[in-house]
């Protein structure tokens, strides 16, 4: 039998891995972990994290826009 390289078992893993936000994903991760349940406490890290999401989707869509029509995401 052929093995394959190791692959993720979900390839969505391997981009979330690679967003520009992982960082901040993690750092709010992190907040949590120490805090428990006091969420307030790490409000700033979920609205840093947010702000990103929000820059990297406006960046992912001008890419889109250069794209010829038949490579667009549907």
């Amino acid at each position: 039998m052929e093995s394959k390289a190791a692959e993720p078992p979900y390839q969505s893993s391997a981009r979330f891995a690679d967003s520009q936000c992982y960082p901040q994903y993690t750092a709010s991760l992190k907040c949590l972990e120490e805090f428990g349940s006091d969420k307030s406490k790490c409000q700033e890290h979920f609205d840093v994290y947010k702000e990103c999401k929000k820059k990297e989707r406006s960046t992912v869509g001008t890419q889109q826009e250069s794209l010829p029509l038949f490579m667009k995401a549907v």
